[in-house]
């Protein structure tokens, strides 16, 4: 387009003029982008030249009157662009061409036009916004008085009105007169429309207030009753702003009738926007009533920006109706909040806020009579008006409600929905209304709520403060805990910080709601609970650390340096606490606070008794510490045993500091009533299990007054008070056990004391009993019954702060005695089989998901290891024949997360070895320097980066390596293998890493598990997750490939087909090795080479061998395609290319087997004919994945500029389509001869002894590959001319009549691409093509087509020596083919004949046979193919001058052109002159060959024949 932008243009190019002249032609292309184009650029002339330019656009419409609209519109919208971008540079002469122009195109058609009319108007609209006055002189001569207007005169005035304002104002009084006289003759919805528009943007009130009357009255009894809604809300716009113009009697008169008519347009229209727009200036109080349910009541869809207006323009209707009838108005939306209408009262609440924010001052004298109607709402049960009620209840907040009395109400309500549950839904409901308020929302709006009460309404401070301290405690606001400490925490915050007298709470004061509910940190005892409800666990203390000096003298300092360190904690922002609990006993125990009794309630109870016990420490009072005991042990829930252990730890806490008054406590209530077996109908209302469980509480708690009273005090009282009163409690069940201990079940009774216990923490001594007992009764024992000892989770959450040591100590006393237990074990058997039988129940702890578990189970098995190796005394030669399977098991663990458990495991692996040295037979105190070098890895097992871990492991493999039997290397590795799903992902990188040093160093010997461990990799593969174990997994494979080549290759190849994604990465892997990848491609390509595709015998077809063949065809080429992913195979690729591009191209078998086809068919066997079905499956299969290892090879290759015209062109799914694979292979051909010609030779090199391949279907692809090379010049250039036309000549004898073919074409295309070449060849070039013409096993006659195709390419470059003798030969071949049925034939014929004409000039007897076929051309012109036609044209062309008659020569040269069409009955009739003229004589012969096409098949030359005969 740079020709656009020359304004004086040099003589080699167009002129502007000549540009724009043809651009204009171009107008109205087809193609939507050409329009646009061709508009841009008739722009950028305009901008350069706009006089001009627009000159040439109005002489174009005006020469071109009968233009179709389209194009009009097109130059009519340029003009446009061009007036509106250079209005400045155009003179104003033009100007007024342009608006007589404009004018003309828009009122030409009385019919409305759209496209076209309103071009033109915007032609106008544009110029007049500058020159107003010509456009108004213009429009003014076309709006005459009396006469309707056109539809676009009226419409150009609306739109002028729009755009030039004030320009438009001295002519509005002419418009109007002129147009409200002629508003009753509009009677088209059109005309209505246009006119409703116009007035409702020019109206004027001052001149016209009597004429609008009578408008008015036209538009609402005759035109606002039209069906057409859009004419409708037109004529509503119009006669509403009609309405400020009216008299006030006339519209007082018209009210009663115009309100219901523009109400009843809501229901008539979807569009409520324009209509509410309307009714603001109409509305009347009364109009309410129907407003309100109509509009304000319907849902509002915020993705909809008009029901959005429109719901605001209904509101500011309300605001406008308050100004005016404010009493009248509140009273009604207020009566509307106790509607029994869920829609009404929502709109009633959205009312009410608005009016709240838009008329403050108007209804402050009504806030408390909004207070007291606001509780009405608030008892509501629907959370979609609850969501109304907080919006409202916020914008009273900020206008100076909630401080009145009854805005404590309001702020209770905010806090009650801050609390609510979250929604519940049975299993598979779901909420079926959208538009469904859950508790989660309106919870979350009210938390937003409150805490913008706290942020930005300042006035809310006092009232707030410390009014939210009431709802802390009680139960029914504890999911608003959160919130309501975030809102307090920023309240008393700002108070401290600025010194109000008010931060100082007098609890007293403020009555008894305060002191009873437990004093505001009763709450905040959440932060031993910080993730519940809704995470109140730092807020609470967050608020505790605030209000510290209204809690008591010595919190303050030591809650400052606490709580910090908590919430840090609690956030994940400080560092880690040893005890976290502990920070909160202090907390607790700085108070000395004594009011705790009301504590008990919640899910916080077993907690809030240690806390009790904590601060009955510091109490002073007996009195209390009596009472609170008493209370805790009345009003425990003996049943929950979490709760039973709290109470004894409070107690247990008490007696810390006070032993006497507790063992009294104990004592009187171990004699209560409540221990008393009831009789008689009492006795059905107390359950024994009850008084049990009583009993377990009352022996708890004596346990922990033992543990935690002092020393110095306890021992004196354990026999007297303690053991004294726990005997008193034991009945006969628990005296039993004494008994039992004497059975010989005692280990199963043992075992179920174990089960019985939790798993998820320990809370009794069970466990390390029992295993002290099983220990020291040493009967014969399953180490299976104790390893649940392992089975143990952290401490419980609800753990007390001061009992955490003591479940440590208890812990650590378990495991003492379960080791303890475990070595006794195995001192019975201290061999192999007996280190096994314990190490298998401890192995599944190893690779736990929990890391206390873990490490528990790894300590434990580096114990018993060494316990193992200090007792050996080897007196044999012993094998150590599990060695193996515990190093697969220990050595991963490694790496495990854990460090503790790390270290362990280097420990268990040292001990291990240094036991296989003992069954060796050196001694024990032998130490051995690779063994040694453990103790420094073991210091590296610190660090916790992850490539000093697989540093270490790599390592550690090597030290394995060297010290493990061989016969023990195969239990290891599938060990290993199977370590590659750990559930710890460290774990399972480690296995890896082991895996692969072991491979590289010890693999060699593996050769009889190759298989075997391929097979294990390939299973586990689909199981492996994690990246970078699967990554070692494929290096796995291929250090075994580097070991065991041909083992590897035989096993991955016989996996079935489709390889799965898992064989898919083992082949890929092998790529990752250039030189590895080399040998296997080689391979691969060799058996390829040698394999045939199916096995020609009807014996082997029985046994389905044929089939077999191509499914291990497909194999191999899958695994040349899979090993081509990896893009580290590219090296191998390049170095390969020739040999892969040629095996996989004769791959490409399709079912194009007629050999195969008709062996099968020949045998009448419906087992054969199902067998060669599935061989049709397998071949199409083999084709496929070939097709897609050709695309991934040439994309290895580099070659992107040979696959992207084969992805455009479609060529792959071409080759997999037996009826278009020549066609495929020919584009394939194709893109590489143009665009990878220095790779072509060693390709041909590789490709051409497979052309003397005994199946035809290879044959027919490589002939076709060749035959398409020779289309270019490129074969020359690199001097493959000689080998390609030695295989098309030999290819010319071939059996299959495909190949045949594809030989001729291929000779045929030479002329194309090689031209120079053709008299080299000519003598065989003129044999083939001949020999190919008399083909007689030939049933589609293609080789006869291609043949003559080829040697009229072939004519045009040989010279008249090589070709004279043949002439006539070659001519007598050609005839019979004029009238073959076949157009394609037909038509080559005709066009070698044109071709041969060169070569008989001057010949007499070429002479006679072009007019031997002269009739048959002649009456060919009027062919049905048109092909065929232009082919008899262009023969009779050149055969002219062979004829003999100049006038016929000067006749077929002049109308005989192929782009020209052909009066044929005019060219016959002069022929026959010039015929009979010249030629009298062979008139007779013409007539008798004429007569003989009456009987041709085709119906266009019978009726030529016909009329030739008849001139």
């Amino acid at each position: 387009m740079s020709i656009l932008y020359s304004l004086t243009p040099p003589p080699c190019l167009l002129s502007p003029s000549e540009v724009t002249l043809a651009l204009l032609d171009s107008a109205n292309d087809k193609d939507p982008v050409v329009r646009e184009q061709v508009r841009k650029s008739i722009l950028t002339l305009g901008k350069l030249q706009p006089n001009k330019v627009l000159s040439m656009c109005q002489d174009y419409l005006v020469k071109h009157p009968k233009l179709i609209v389209g194009h009009r519109v097109v130059i009519l919208q340029t003009i446009e662009l061009i007036v509106k971008t250079k209005i400045d540079d155009i003179s104003y002469a033009k100007i007024k061409s342009i608006i007589s122009l404009a004018s003309d195109e828009m009122t030409r058609s009385k019919d409305v036009v759209p496209d076209w009319q309103q071009a033109a108007s915007n032609i106008l609209v544009a110029v007049g916004n500058k020159y107003i006055n010509d456009i108004m002189e213009e429009i003014l001569s076309k709006f005459q008085p009396g006469i309707l207007p056109h539809f676009f005169v009226v419409q150009t005035l609306s739109s002028l009105s729009e755009s030039n304002v004030y320009g438009m104002v001295p002519f509005l009084n002419a418009i109007l007169g002129t147009m409200l006289p002629m508003l009753g003759m509009a009677k088209q919805d059109n005309m209505k429309w246009v006119f409703s528009s116009v007035l409702y943007l020019i109206i004027i009130k001052d001149t016209f207030s009597s004429e609008i009357y009578a408008a008015y009255d036209i538009l609402y009894c005759s035109w606002l009753q039209s069906r057409e809604s859009k004419l409708r809300l037109t004529v509503a716009e119009a006669v509403g702003s009609m309405s400020h113009l009216m008299a006030h009697d006339k519209l007082e008169e018209q009210l009663p009738k115009l309100i219901p008519t523009i109400l009843s347009l809501y229901k008539k229209n979807t569009e409520h926007y324009v209509i509410s727009k309307v009714g603001l200036p109409l509305m009347t109080a009364a109009v309410i009533l129907i407003l309100l349910p109509l509009q304000v009541c319907a849902p509002v869809d915020y993705s909809n920006p008009l029901t959005v207006k429109n719901h605001n323009e209904v509101l500011r209707c309300f605001s406008i109706l308050a100004n005016t009838f404010p009493d009248r108005l509140v009273m009604f939306v207020l009566q509307k909040l106790e509607n029994s209408n869920e829609r009404i009262r929502m709109g009633s609440l959205s009312v009410l806020r608005h009016l709240i924010n838009s008329s403050t001052s108007i209804m402050e004298s009504k806030k408390l009579l909004i207070l007291a109607s606001i509780r009405q709402p608030l008892a509501d049960h629907s959370n979609k008006v609850k969501k109304r009620v907080v919006q409202v209840i916020s914008a009273m907040a900020h206008h100076g409600y909630l401080e009145l009395e009854g805005g404590d109400l309001l702020v209770k309500f905010i806090i009650q929905h801050c609390a609510l549950p979250d929604t519940y839904y049975r299993p598979g409901q779901r909420p079926s209304d959208p538009e469904e308020v859950t508790n989660e929302a309106l919870r979350s709006m009210c938390d937003n709520t409150l805490h913008l009460f706290t942020t930005t309404v300042g006035r809310l401070t006092d009232v707030l403060w410390p009014m939210l301290l009431y709802y802390l405690t009680p139960g029914q606001y504890s999911n608003a805990t959160a919130p309501l400490c975030k809102s307090l925490t920023l309240l008393g915050t700002k108070k401290r910080a600025s010194q109000e007298p008010n931060f100082n709470i007098d609890f007293n004061e403020h009555g008894r709601c305060l002191l009873e509910e437990g004093a505001p940190f009763t709450r905040c005892v959440n932060g031993s609970f910080p993730f519940r409800s809704r995470g109140h666990g730092a807020p609470s203390l967050s608020l505790l650390n605030v209000i510290s000096p209204n809690i008591h003298p010595n919190a303050e300092t030591l809650w400052e340096k606490e709580i910090p360190a908590l919430l840090s904690y609690l956030e994940g922002k400080g560092p880690q606490l040893n005890d976290p609990r502990q920070n909160l006993s202090k907390i607790i125990s700085s108070t000395n606070y004594q009011g705790f009794s009301s504590w008990l309630h919640g899910s916080f109870q077993s907690f809030l008794y240690r806390c009790i016990g904590v601060t009955l420490q510091h109490c002073s009072n007996k009195e209390v510490v009596q009472k609170q005991l008493q209370e805790m042990l009345i009003s425990a829930r003996h049943n929950d045993a979490i709760e039973r252990a709290g109470v004894a730890m409070g107690i247990g806490l008490c007696a810390s500091s006070h032993l006497d008054a507790t063992l009294a406590k104990l004592d009187d209530f171990g004699k209560s009533d409540a221990f008393k077996k009831a009789s008689g109908i009492f006795s059905l209302l107390k359950n024994d299990s009850d008084v049990e469980k009583m009993k377990s509480t009352l022996i708890l708690c004596y346990g922990y007054v033992a543990l935690r009273a002092p020393e110095d005090q306890i021992l004196s009282r354990i026999d007297s008070d303690i053991l004294r009163s726990i005997s008193k409690h034991f009945n006969t069940k628990v005296r039993m056990v004494l008994i039992v201990l004497t059975h010989l079940n005692i280990f199963l009774l043992l075992k179920d004391f174990i089960k019985a216990e939790p798993t998820d923490a320990m809370r009794t001594p069970v466990r390390h009993l029992v295993m002290t007992t099983c220990a020291n009764l040493m009967y014969p024992f399953n180490a299976q019954r104790c390893a649940s000892g392992l089975h143990i989770g952290t401490e419980p959450r609800d753990v007390s702060l001061s009992g955490a040591c003591q479940y440590q100590a208890l812990y650590k006393d378990t495991f003492n005695a379960l080791q303890e237990l475990l070595r006794n074990i195995l001192a019975r058997d201290l061999s192999p089989n007996g280190l096994q039988s314990v190490f298998k129940h401890i192995e599944e702890w190893l690779s736990s998901g929990q890391g206390h578990e873990r490490e528990r189970a790894m300590n434990t098995t580096a114990h018993i290891l060494e316990f193992y190796f200090n007792n050996l005394h080897v007196k044999n030669m012993v094998t150590f024949h599990n060695l193996g399977s515990l190093l697969g098991r220990l050595a991963p663990r490694c790496t495990d997360p854990n460090p503790l458990v790390r270290r362990a495991a280097i420990d268990c692996i040292y001990t291990l070895l240094y036991i296989q040295l003992r069954y060796e037979g050196f001694s024990l105190d032998y130490k051995d320097d690779s063994v040694e070098r453990l103790i420094t890895l073991r210091e590296s097992m610190d660090n916790p980066d992850h490539s000093v871990l697989y540093k270490t492991c790599s390592e550690l493999a090597k030290i394995i390596s060297k010290r493990l039997p061989q016969q023990q290397l195969n239990t290891l590795i599938f060990m290993l293998i199977e370590g590659l799903v750990d559930s710890q992902s460290n774990c399972s990188r480690a296995s890896s890493v082991l895996l692969n040093t072991l491979l590289k160093n010890r693999g060699a010997g593996l050769q009889d598990l190759v298989s075997e461990m391929l097979e294990v990799l390939h299973i586990r593969l689909q199981m492996i997750s994690e990246e970078q174990v699967k990554v070692s997994v494929a290096q796995s494979i291929l250090i075994l490939a580097t070991q065991h080549l041909q083992t590897v290759i035989n096993t991955l190849i016989s996996y079935p087909l489709p390889f799965d994604s898992w064989s898919c990465e083992m082949w890929i892997a092998l790529g990752a090795d250039s030189k590895l990848a080399s040998q296997i491609m080689e391979m691969l390509m060799e058996k390829l080479n040698i394999m045939v595709p199916y096995v020609d015998k009807k014996e082997s077809m029985m046994r389905g061998a044929i089939i077999f063949y191509a499914i291990l065809l497909c194999q191999m080429t899958c695994a040349l395609k899979e090993m081509m992913l990896n893009g580290q195979s590219q090296e191998a690729v390049v170095s390969l290319f020739p040999q892969l591009f040629s095996s996989l191209l004769v791959r490409l078998v399709t079912i194009q087997c007629e050999v195969v086809k008709r062996k099968f068919l020949q045998e009448k066997c419906i087992y054969l004919n199902s067998r060669f079905n599935s061989f049709v499956c397998v071949c199409s299969w083999v084709c496929r994945v070939a097709v897609e290892a050709l695309r991934i090879l040439l994309a290895r290759a580099q070659l992107d500029h040979v696959v992207k015209p084969l992805d455009q062109e479609g060529a792959w799914d071409k080759m997999k389509d037996p009826q278009q694979h020549i066609t495929g292979v020919t584009l394939l051909a194709r893109a590489m001869a143009k665009h990878a010609g220095p790779r072509l030779p060693a390709i041909v090199e590789c490709l051409c002894p497979c052309l003397n391949n005994i199946y035809e279907c290879q044959r027919v692809t490589i002939t076709a590959f060749f035959s398409e090379l020779l289309n270019h010049h490129v074969v020359t250039e690199l001097m493959m001319m000689d080998v390609l036309m030695n295989n098309m000549m030999e290819r010319i004898s071939d059996p299959c009549c495909t190949v045949r073919m594809l030989a001729v074409r291929g000779l045929g295309n030479i002329a194309v691409g090689s031209p120079e070449k053709v008299n080299k060849y000519a003598k065989e070039l003129l044999a083939a093509m001949s020999s190919g013409m008399e083909e007689k096993d030939d049933p589609g006659k293609r080789i006869t087509l291609e043949a003559m195709s080829g040697l009229s390419k072939v004519l045009l470059y040989l010279d008249k020596k090589n070709v004279q003798l043949l002439v006539v030969y070659i001519f007598m071949k050609i005839k019979p083919f004029l009238e073959s049925e076949n157009d394609e034939i037909r038509c080559a014929s005709i066009m070698l004949l044109g071709n041969l004409s060169k070569f008989g000039s001057g010949e007499p007897v070429f002479k006679d046979q072009i007019h031997n076929v002269l009739v048959s051309l002649l009456l060919h012109l009027s062919d049905p193919n048109l092909q065929v036609v232009k082919a008899c044209k262009y023969a009779m062309r050149v055969c002219a001058p062979v004829v003999g008659s100049e006038l016929i020569t000067t006749m077929f040269q002049n109308h005989l052109h192929e782009d020209k069409s052909l009066h044929y009955g005019e060219f016959i009739n002069d022929l026959t002159k010039y015929i009979i003229q010249d030629f009298p004589g062979m008139l007779n012969f013409y007539h008798i060959t004429v007569i003989q096409f009456f009987k041709s098949s085709w119906a266009e030359v019978r009726a030529g024949a016909a009329m030739f005969i008849g001139r």
